[in-house]
């Protein structure tokens, strides 16, 4: 864990200067280590994780390849646990390691002798209050010593407990230095099975869709096969292009030779109206009526319109079997509702009260 000056810049551009920021602070190559930046620091330098590519990756790739997702490896300095205002110390495995800030820690190689490692910790931890963590075999011979130390010291037993709660307080990792070694391959092997049950079911359903299709298009050519035999048997001499408007257009030609008036015709539709215009107590001034689409468009004098007579009109007009709807201020659509109804009189067209 190294604190170097860094100049302010950005996350690529900093992981490319890296290598020429730690050449004099390390032994060997840099391009051959896992350099990965940590926050900055108050004074403007950047502590700077390195640890040798070749020993990191192997570990990486072992606990992966047992089956782990992530894997996460934080510099053992920055395990110990952070206590501000004084410094947290480790021994263990013939080397000492100290923290004494949230990014700030050390490591030095030192044998197990425990007079010279409380002497160590206690130069290095300054006048900060020290809490050395040892073997819990060991605790009682480093307690005989810690008199001979120095002030300021606290002994604790060693666990895994405080690793690993130490190790939540810092946000350095170093596998993303590795860059793709450190993620985890997506094992498409275990997909297999999945994807091959949804491809058949996708398979299934298109065969059933279009089986369901086949089935429905038979259907509809045999009805449209009996509409054209039943138009070309009443009426031999016509065409067929559309036998159901044909047939449509033919009655409403019988029944107009014939006397009667179909409910979406002119007459129908005004006569109607003048039928329920008549009843009512105030009856709106007509300006002017158009009829187009099967649909009787009336527009209403402005200063004789009445709500209550509106209201009235439309409950009259849906008795009879007819549809009234406003598009505008002052104009009426008025057409059939489409329901059989008995004939009536026929009305003159323009009829008004």
């Amino acid at each position: 864990l190294l604190p170097v000056q860094a100049p302010p810049l950005s996350g690529a551009r900093l992981r490319a200067a890296l290598p020429a920021l730690v050449e004099e602070h390390i032994l060997g190559d840099p391009l051959d280590c896992v350099l990965v930046a940590g926050p900055a620091l108050p004074d403007g330098r950047r502590p700077v994780g390195v640890v040798q590519r070749d020993w990191l990756e192997p570990l990486v790739q072992a606990l992966l390849g047992m089956g782990a997702r992530v894997v996460a490896a934080v510099p053992s300095q920055l395990c110990l646990p952070l206590q501000p205002g004084s410094v947290s110390a480790a021994v263990g495995n013939s080397e000492l390691l100290l923290r004494h800030g949230q990014y700030d820690g050390l490591g030095l190689a030192l044998d197990g002798n425990p007079t010279l490692v409380l002497q160590t910790a206690r130069a290095l931890a300054g006048d900060a209050p020290l809490n050395l963590y040892v073997r819990h075999a060991q605790l009682g011979e480093y307690q005989a010593l810690l008199a001979e130390a120095g002030p300021g010291i606290t002994l604790e037993s060693d666990s895994w407990e405080h690793w690993i709660a130490g190790s939540k307080s810092s946000t350095m990792d170093l596998v993303p230095g590795l860059g793709t070694a450190g993620v985890a391959q997506r094992d498409w092997s275990r997909w297999r099975w999945p994807i091959r049950l949804a491809l058949a079911a996708i398979v299934v359903n298109i065969i059933g869709v279009n089986i369901e299709w086949l089935r429905l298009k038979r259907e509809a050519d045999a009805v449209r096969q009996e509409m054209t035999q039943i138009f070309r048997s009443a009426y031999p001499g016509q065409p067929v292009i559309d036998p159901v408007a044909q047939m449509r257009q033919n009655i409403t030609r019988a029944k107009a030779a014939s006397g009667q008036v179909s409910p979406d015709e002119f007459g129908w539709i005004a006569g109607q109206l003048g039928e329920a215009v008549r009843g009512l107590g105030r009856p709106p001034g007509i300006a002017s009526m158009e009829f187009r689409d099967r649909a009787l468009t009336v527009k209403i004098k402005p200063e004789t319109i009445d709500p209550a007579t509106t209201v009235q009109l439309r409950a009259i007009l849906e008795a009879r079997n007819m549809r009234i709807e406003e598009s505008a201020p002052a104009t009426w659509i008025i057409r059939s509702a489409g329901l059989a109804q008995a004939p009536a009189q026929p009305a003159t067209p323009g009829a008004a009260p």
